[in-house]
């Protein structure tokens, strides 16, 4: 009887938490929707709208997971962009080292080039590691790197940065000089509010930002998204 009632508590709890609750992640980490619950997410490489054309190992959920210390900072920049009736959309956070291993695999593959022309339309595939557009370590496996841009607050559409997101080849420079004065104000809108909370860009990705001081700058995880 005492083991039935065991079962019981047990069987109960997993139905009041639920089956499917996302992973225990290692400490320090979090889900950034649990300290922002209106961060608007699409993690690129959980579909296969990106460079790539396919689901990248280790993006098994539309789940962003970042530093608690990025998520902290994260939320100050999403509420000054509220006052301005803007908002956040974040394309990738933490980016498992398997999913960094998928990238590799696939560029050393000089056939596979299924999505070029929407990506990497002036680049030649053999080069892309010579580039830097692919490198065997990246700091989206530290926790503390985000890839993201500003979208309007009532529609939700992107502001125009001049190029997609992922785009390989200059025009994805910040400081690319051959677009519209509205495209570079809207850069400089997204480095300046992140800046201003202590993330910094790369100057080769306007979409790209790591935060200063970052808690784990040697570590690269290799756990799941969940």
């Amino acid at each position: 009887m005492k083991n039935k009632t065991l079962l019981y508590i047990v069987f109960t709890a997993l139905v009041v938490f639920g089956f499917n609750q996302k992973q225990i992640l290692p400490e320090g980490f979090v889900y950034a929707k649990h300290i922002i619950p209106d961060l608007d997410v699409e993690l690129r490489y959980f579909t296969s709208n990106n460079f790539v054309g396919d689901t990248i190992d280790g993006y098994n959920a539309n789940q962003l997971i970042i530093t608690k210390a990025s998520a902290d900072k994260l939320k100050l920049v999403q509420e000054e962009l509220q006052q301005q009736n803007l908002c956040l959309k974040v394309y990738d956070g933490y980016r498992p080292q398997r999913g960094v291993n998928h990238f590799i695999r696939w560029a050393r593959d000089l056939n596979d080039t299924i999505n070029k022309s929407q990506f990497y339309p002036e680049v030649n595939k053999r080069n892309l590691f010579k580039a830097g557009y692919i490198a065997s370590r990246s700091g989206h496996s530290r926790g503390s790197t985000l890839d993201l841009t500003i979208i309007n607050g009532e529609t939700g559409e992107p502001l125009d940065m001049g190029s997609p997101f992922d785009f390989f080849g200059e025009e994805s420079w910040v400081d690319y000089q051959n677009i519209t004065q509205v495209q570079k104000e809207n850069r400089q809108l997204l480095k300046a509010v992140m800046l201003k909370h202590s993330f910094r860009n790369y100057p080769k990705e306007w979409w790209h930002f790591t935060l200063r001081w970052e808690p784990f700058p040697d570590t690269y995880f290799d756990f799941e998204v969940e």
